[in-house]
């Protein structure tokens, strides 16, 4: 595995500041396994929405993900833009007992479903290949 450690340290870092991060890039660019990382390291639970049972558990999103504190990290999050207004709600509650971890392609359709939704709430880390220094090549 290859160590991103500035991106995992700017991940934790907005997560202080905002309510949610939405992590966008390329399919297959690291962001589950950052996103993995990120989540072992504070504590967190994942939800990936390609995996049928986590799609199931989030039939009622506000029952499922309201009574969750620390980290909470939803995986194509771009396959269910009507867990955004959820999100909303979660992320204006008093004291915020969860933050969220949003990951997905960098789509128009999600980016807009974020920016329209969660505007102000979220920042956005974008996430492109891997830059020389992370797999051992000195420019």
């Amino acid at each position: 595995m290859i160590a991103r450690k500035r991106i995992r340290e700017e991940i934790v870092r907005a997560l202080k500041h905002q309510p949610g991060v939405a992590l966008l890039g390329p399919r297959q660019c690291g962001k589950t396994t950052l996103a993995q990382q990120v989540a072992a390291e504070v504590g967190g639970r994942i939800f990936d929405l390609e995996n049928p049972d986590d799609a199931a558990a989030l039939e009622n999103p506000m029952l499922a993900l309201e009574g969750l504190r620390g980290l909470v990290v939803l995986d194509e999050v771009q396959r269910r833009s009507e867990l955004f207004p959820v999100l909303r709600v979660l992320m204006d509650r008093e004291g915020a007992p969860a933050k969220f971890l949003l990951l997905g392609s960098a789509s128009p359709f999600l980016v807009r479903g974020v920016t329209e939704s969660l505007a102000g709430r979220v920042a956005f880390i974008d996430l492109q290949g891997f830059l020389l220094d992370e797999v051992g090549v000195s420019p």
